[in-house]
């Protein structure tokens, strides 16, 4: 039997949780025990729980001496405890952190989770007590119960014989790269909505094949920022990044600023050739476009293109001829625009970017799902000079906002920050 103690304020708050469902069988099967401690019982009559912190500040902490004696008291009577305290400031909460945690306390007999109020305990006694202190979001609750009890309803689905089945805790969302699939039951039609037609074909091949693709399409438009962070196997990635919506790059040599503030034209370099179409070319980018109106620059730019995408550059470097062959030449915004168009026969959408900020829809890394959720392809434009002018600007749908380091300096070389924004938008981040 486990040995489960509640160290709060209010013991009540927890009877009707821990006696129902399966909270309540799995103390009727003795596989755990839980013991509510009050930390009012702690002190002696009339004195306070709580006092005032050190400082200027409003709020009332929870004095360090009351925990204390609580914990004696709990450990006395079932042994050493792994102590979990939750707050605000704590380790946030998700599935792989949770599973860690119950790799750590599946053999402990006792856990104990201290719930806290007012503005919380002395930090002291974390200091000396914690063995996790944990965080369910950032947001911030009046006390620290109900993240508590959000978190025993999630670890203890992991202990044997709680949860019925293990493979639907194995299966869940955020236990792998993908959430959920969607799932239904009877009637098959309701409300004009019918169960798709492959669920009831009795073909189990196919079916978990539409599970995988749906499951993938869900957390790639609304939790892009898990599974970026998950390690992904070849065939994961490739099922990801069929829901990706297509990404298209154009780097602007004209309707950009100049030194004194003077909407113009800047020379193409060959650097920025080879380094954005090997940036563009890893993380999946369809067409990188450079764009200049300038003939002489153009001749330039066609000529270096035939030799790595038609001439001698294909067998000089495999690699470098992989990363140009989807780099074109455009004569203007409005040529690429419908190079995408006739391609994916919709108008993409258009993010600009710009070291400074402005009065644009600014977007940040996080807001893949309110763009790709749209289901258009995406046009990237980048300037060079000083940045693109204000009329392009205008035309964008949404600005990212500026790379931002911790300090003054923002003087990125274009191909730096094409690198950059790529990864931050599109790449991998392992965890």
């Amino acid at each position: 039997m486990k040995n489960i103690s509640i160290l709060t304020l209010f013991p009540d708050l927890y009877e009707p949780f821990i006696n129902t469902s399966l909270l309540k069988r799995a103390q009727e099967k003795n596989l755990i025990n839980f013991d509510l401690q009050g930390l009012f019982s702690f002190a002696k009559p009339k004195e306070r729980i709580d006092a005032p912190g050190f400082g200027p500040g409003d709020g009332m902490l929870i004095k360090p001496e009351i925990v204390e004696k609580a914990i004696d008291k709990q450990e006395k009577e079932f042994g050493k405890a792994y102590k979990i305290f939750f707050s605000p400031q704590g380790k946030l909460l998700n599935q792989t952190n949770l599973k860690e945690i119950y790799n750590k306390i599946a053999d402990k007999k006792h856990i104990m989770l201290l719930s806290s109020r007012y503005e919380g305990m002395d930090s002291r006694v974390e200091e000396y007590y914690a063995d996790e202190i944990l965080s369910v979001g950032n947001f911030v609750t009046m006390g620290g119960d109900i993240p508590a009890m959000l978190f025993l309803e999630a670890i203890l689905r992991y202990f044997p014989e709680i949860v019925g089945k293990v493979g639907s805790v194995e299966q869940d969302s955020f236990s792998g790269p993908f959430v959920d699939y969607p799932q239904y039951t009877e009637p098959v039609e309701w409300k004009g909505m019918v169960v798709p037609e492959i669920l009831r074909s009795g073909n189990h091949g196919a079916i978990e094949k539409w599970r995988l693709d749906k499951a993938a399409q869900k957390t790639v438009i609304d939790h892009f920022e898990w599974v970026r962070t998950y390690k992904l196997n070849e065939v994961q990635k490739k099922v990801a990044s069929k829901f990706i919506p297509n990404h298209y790059v154009a780097l602007m040599h004209s309707d950009v600023l100049l030194e004194d503030n003077r909407v113009g034209t800047t020379s193409v370099t060959s650097i920025d050739i080879h380094d954005i179409s090997r940036s563009c070319a890893t993380y999946g980018i369809k067409n990188y476009f450079i764009v200049t109106p300038l003939k002489d620059q153009q001749k330039i730019v066609s000529k270096l293109l035939h030799f790595w995408q038609e001439g001698y550059g294909f067998e000089y470097n495999p690699q470098r001829f992989k990363a140009i062959k989807n780099t074109h030449l455009k004569n203007d915004l409005k040529s690429v625009i419908e190079a995408i168009k006739e391609k994916e026969n919709i108008d993409p959408i258009i993010i600009t970017t710009s070291a400074k900020r402005s009065d644009l829809a600014l977007i940040s890394y996080f807001d893949q799902s309110k763009v790709w959720s749209k289901n258009r392809p995406i046009l990237l434009i980048f300037g060079t000079g000083k940045g693109l002018s204000d009329d392009l600007m205008a035309k964008s749908d949404f600005q990212l906002k500026p790379i931002e380091g911790f300090t003054d300096f923002n003087h990125l070389s274009v191909r730096s920050a094409v690198a950059i924004i790529l990864d931050k938008w599109l790449g991998l981040n392992e965890k």
